[in-house]
């Protein structure tokens, strides 16, 4: 049988005591300890502890494990109907009866004393905070963690797409990923690891031509592909006919290099592409606002330092065509 909604008068009951209502009103802003509590209220914590569980048997605070302490707050939203429109009368009524300025105080010094701790540790920790991250986090979290900027409405081709590893991590944030790639073995890697990915569409084609109508996507990404590619110009142009007015492309390749057993090992055409290079290419395929950055060298990394270009598709002759 499910529990009856306690009646406004056992929520009166549990409001009886004026220290209860002092311990809510801290509560009500902050998540505190029993230890936090037995500050601002001055109360011993068999007290603290005592009253807590009247509160916690009523309905008036929910609490939270965390890592060896246990943090209290109020219930606010999770209050029923009779507690919501008691709660303001009690403590207008015990704001007006009692003196709270000293409990509000000794809040602000708690607070206090929980940001100098948080300061304490940057100013002994900042020379190492970026070793600390990564030791606890990994090199690479953030960047992940960014591609929640995406706008979920966004269609991305992803080219060359390869086993699928990009197009595996754009799929929780955007509409739909087309997942291109002219190897049928690349293809059968790719279908299996974005089985599970319904936003994700792989597609045998090459990028050349891509199979993609004009105009039909927002963003096209070419990574560590352009360089296998005899004719990079003809592979940025098609990717520029697909993408929609003022659509982004984004190609991260090598920058030039001197391992020419690339060429041989991996079936590279190009040792790499320089800025100029690669700003020919978009320009000469009809796109804008071009830019190009040198990415930073991983550490253990053996291969050559990487770059990234990115341009934006013009408004079509037919949008341009309406203005006039």
């Amino acid at each position: 049988m499910e529990a009856e909604t306690p009646s406004i008068l056992d929520h009166m009951a549990a409001l009886a005591d004026p220290t209860r209502v002092r311990m809510l009103r801290p509560l009500e802003q902050h998540e505190l300890t029993v230890t936090d509590l037995c500050a601002v209220l001055q109360l011993p914590q068999s007290t603290v502890s005592r009253h807590l569980k009247t509160l916690a048997d009523d309905g008036w605070v929910l609490s939270r494990r965390d890592g060896t302490s246990r943090l209290y707050t109020f219930a606010g939203d999770r209050l029923d109907e009779g507690a919501r429109q008691l709660w303001p009368v009690i403590r207008a009524q015990v704001g007006t009866a009692l003196s709270l300025d000293e409990d509000d105080r000794r809040l602000t010094s708690v607070l206090q004393r929980r940001r100098e701790k948080s300061r304490a540790f940057f100013s002994t920790a900042a020379g190492e905070w970026d070793r600390l991250r990564v030791d606890l986090f990994g090199e690479r979290v953030y960047l992940s963690a960014l591609l929640a900027l995406l706008d979920e409405r966004l269609e991305v081709a992803d080219l060359g797409c390869g086993t699928g590893q990009l197009s595996a991590q754009l799929a929780p944030y955007v509409s739909r990923v087309w997942a291109i790639d002219g190897s049928a073995e690349m293809l059968q890697s790719a279908r299996a690891r974005l089985a599970s990915c319904p936003t994700v569409d792989v597609i045998d084609g090459a990028l050349e031509q891509l199979p993609l109508p004009d105009a039909s996507v927002d963003a096209a990404l070419i990574s560590l592909v352009l360089h296998h590619q005899p004719d990079p110009q003809r592979v940025i142009s098609e990717a520029a006919r697909i993408l929609k007015p003022h659509g982004r492309i984004v190609i991260i390749d090598m920058v030039p290099h001197t391992h020419t057993e690339y060429q041989l090992e991996m079936g590279h055409v190009w040792l790499g592409f320089s800025e100029e290079t690669l700003r020919r290419y978009l320009t000469g395929a009809g796109l804008g606002s071009v830019r190009w950055t040198a990415l930073p060298a991983e550490p253990d990394a053996r291969g050559p330092s990487l770059c990234v270009a990115t341009a934006r598709q013009h408004a079509t002759r037919r949008a341009v065509a309406a203005t006039h």
